[in-house]
């Protein structure tokens, strides 16, 4: 390493440099026009730009309340859906082209921020409000660089109202995340998860 010399002292580099020089070295750098890495959105300019009004006017404006008109929209956008799936209006989905829902299961005006695949396999439920998040900044990074990783519920799972759910957290089949809780790592299977961060606190049991 570079070292300079104070008053017969060895420094190295950023022991020598002025407080403000040295506190640059700690931050970050945000720029509007960051560099996105290996992110691929998946889909082109014009097919993002289209699907941005269709989810304002047809999903975000609860116009449709019907959800085979929506489940029809969202497939004519790439998403792999199963029958007889219920899809509440309200519901925010970023790119249908990385979706995956399987029979039977239910999406109400939830927020699901695929940036990475996002798979629901069959018979399962997200409440109201709740928020799927792919993606994240890594804070070590002067740059915030980001960071994505896939969200899979396995079957049976529920994500309760208002819950929350973090990149790369997988749902076992059947687990339950209680209301208004946070999941940062995976869920066992048939286990009720609750707080923040979610605990397993019981196990599903059904008759």
């Amino acid at each position: 390493m570079d070292q300079k010399k104070h008053n017969g002292k060895k420094l190295t580099v950023s022991e020598g440099l002025k407080p403000m020089e040295q506190k640059k070295l700690n931050q970050t750098q945000l720029h509007k026009n960051f560099d996105t890495g290996q992110f691929d959105a998946g889909a082109s300019k014009l097919k993002q730009l289209l699907w941005y009004f269709t989810e304002v006017f047809f999903f975000r404006s609860h116009i449709i309340p019907v959800s085979v008109i929506l489940v029809f929209l969202l497939r004519i956008f790439g998403a792999k859906i199963g029958k007889e799936v219920r899809i509440k209006p309200g519901i925010h989905i970023k790119y249908p082209w990385k979706l995956i829902v399987g029979d039977y299961s239910w999406l109400a005006d939830c927020y699901i921020e695929n940036l990475d695949w996002v798979r629901i396999d069959s018979n399962c439920c997200i409440s109201q409000r709740a928020v799927l998040i792919t993606g994240n900044h890594n804070y070590k990074s002067s740059n915030f660089d980001l960071m994505t990783a896939p969200i899979v519920l396995e079957a049976g799972a529920w994500i309760g109202a208002a819950a929350r759910v973090g990149p790369g957290v997988r749902l076992g089949s059947h687990s339950v995340l209680t209301m208004g809780s946070i999941a940062t790592t995976n869920l066992e299977a048939y286990g009720i998860y609750q707080g923040n961060p979610a605990s397993k606190v019981n196990v599903r049991k059904i008759s």
